[in-house]
């Protein structure tokens, strides 16, 4: 789809081609923009040959370059099909069946990358018995982006342990995102299903060094019931803007549906909600139910990138509806998709 008349609204990036590593679907990007004009995209997804029981759109990582942010060529890797990041061979090790990134940053000449991965140990939720849930964060270090080296932490290789039973994050520790706060302190996001109220919620970490972390508790939970995010909160993408922190995150309404809403702080540790302009009060919803588009059941891992103009882009993750609802997320086609601030506004945004 190179004709953009020809291109559903926001649509940007889909699946590679048979026998690549991310044939079947391709969701979270993560998007820099380097100092010689050149954009960088990681991502995760799978093929069709993974294991279908990890009910997740995971599996390994990839890489795209492009001129504008706009168009992008995928750069082969160095791993299986042509990934760049993939799970570790050892089955005592936490990524040990599949992983996703979350963030990278670039620093100190180095590209650093936080993921999360899974092993192939089963879980019960409710109804529902899932195999690699279980996830825990991790970091990788790279000089080119292409060949990562894991930075080895103490749980099993992870940066972070699951919770003791009762706490929020004792089923998952997931989707980790880093910042290096003003106030010198290391803040690590990430986001676990509450096994009690079974909604999921944003936890944090700190750090002196960005390597040992230690854990604050949750910190951002479920909005009100009949709210786009009274399922809880998941996927996020914290900046530092303009003086306060802004978090861009996917929330998770009770049917499953997910759209992108904004919160506040002054101290990167107490949220204020932001009601968006969107009808059903986030600031970037999924399209329509029924219209068939794209991305009509949910949008979600947000990516905030600004822009020297003032401007923002907002890369994300669009899914379509399916018979199965959200049971059923091998049943989905996930892509990547892109919308446009109004000008400043980091409120408004509109499909490219």
């Amino acid at each position: 789809m190179t004709d953009a008349a020809e291109r559903p609204a926001g649509l940007l990036f889909g699946p590679g081609p048979a026998g690549a590593w991310d044939d079947e679907r391709v969701s979270g990007p993560r998007v820099l923009r380097g100092p010689d004009g050149t954009w960088r995209m990681w991502y995760y997804g799978r093929d069709t040959r993974f294991d279908r029981e990890i009910n997740l759109p995971t599996g390994r990582c990839g890489l795209a370059q492009s001129a504008d942010g706009l168009t992008w060529q995928r750069v082969p890797g160095p791993l299986t099909g042509g990934a760049v990041f993939e799970a570790h061979p050892d089955p005592a090790r936490f990524d040990s069946a599949h992983v996703g990134l979350s963030d990278v940053q670039r620093r100190d000449g180095l590209y650093w990358m936080w993921y999360f991965g899974g092993d192939h140990s089963r879980q019960t939720f409710g109804q529902f018995a899932v195999k690699g849930l279980n996830l825990r964060p991790g970091c990788a270090i790279s000089r080119d982006g292409r060949h990562w080296s894991r930075v080895e932490g103490p749980y099993r290789g992870a940066l972070l342990d699951l919770g003791a039973p009762g706490e929020p994050d004792a089923a998952l520790c997931a989707w980790p995102q880093v910042l290096e706060c003003p106030d010198g302190v290391w803040r690590l996001w990430y986001h676990s299903l509450d096994p009690v109220r079974m909604r999921f919620v944003v936890c944090l970490a700190e750090s002196a060094d960005g390597l040992n972390w230690s854990k604050r508790g949750e910190v951002f939970g479920a909005g009100a019931p009949g709210t786009f995010d009274a399922g809880g909160v998941g996927t996020r993408h914290v900046i530092h803007h303009d003086g306060r922190y802004l978090m861009f995150y996917e929330g998770v309404a009770a049917d499953g549906h997910r759209s992108i809403g904004l919160a506040t702080s002054e101290d990167a540790l107490l949220w204020v909600r932001q009601p968006g302009p969107e009808p059903d009060g986030s600031v970037f919803a999924h399209a329509p139910c029924g219209s068939g588009r794209w991305d009509a059941f949910a949008v979600g891992t947000p990516c905030v990138v600004p822009l020297p103009d003032g401007g923002f882009r907002l890369y994300y993750v669009g899914s379509n509806e399916t018979a199965g609802g959200f049971a059923d997320e091998m049943a989905m086609r996930h892509r990547i998709g892109l919308a446009l601030s109004d000008g400043p506004d980091y409120t408004r945004w509109h499909r490219w």
